[in-house]
């Protein structure tokens, strides 16, 4: 509608997307992209793309929680951020570690070592970091093996990882 202003224009988009129209969910994606762009690349520098990314797929999962269309902006920007900050702390947290120190693969001494790293851990956190790390399962996968939540995966997978570090590099 061309005399439509541009909160009014945004709100009926909103309205349409939370029903399921994709034409509206499209010219909403095409509108909110720049936006949560711009929020999150200052705040998740080189993972910027990536927590943009995580950011829109979150606003349109959850678009159908949007009680007040007119406050769109503000929501997304509470998203991006939450997103971004996120992004930020993952990339931070798989920064690669100086490799040149460890042991030549073959070598005895490494299996060794790793094993010695390990004993000094937890059953809970040798647990979920062989499953993830090892086996290669995904955190609901580890989490239903376990008997635990998804959170409790997550949160002991970053200890046993950190207290491996620390271990590690002692």
């Amino acid at each position: 509608m061309p005399d439509e202003r541009p909160d009014d224009r945004t709100v009926r988009l909103v309205r349409c997307a939370q029903r399921g129209d994709t034409l509206a969910m499209a010219e909403l994606l095409d509108l909110l992209a720049p936006f949560v762009v711009r929020v999150c690349t200052p705040i998740a520098l080189d993972q910027g793309p990536d927590a943009a990314q995580e950011a829109l797929v979150a606003v349109f999962k959850s678009l159908r929680t949007l009680k007040k269309p007119a406050a769109l902006h503000g929501w997304v920007r509470a998203i991006a951020v939450r997103e971004a900050v996120r992004t930020a702390h993952r990339a931070a947290r798989t920064v690669p570690a100086d490799l040149s120190v460890l042991p030549a693969r073959g070598d005895p001494q490494l299996g060794a070592d790793i094993r010695d790293v390990l004993a000094r851990l937890s059953p809970e956190h040798r647990a979920v970091l062989m499953l993830r790390d090892l086996e290669g399962l995904d955190e609901r996968t580890a989490a239903a093996l376990l008997g635990v939540r998804t959170g409790t995966v997550k949160s002991r997978l970053h200890r046993a990882r950190d207290t491996f570090r620390k271990a590690w590099t002692s």
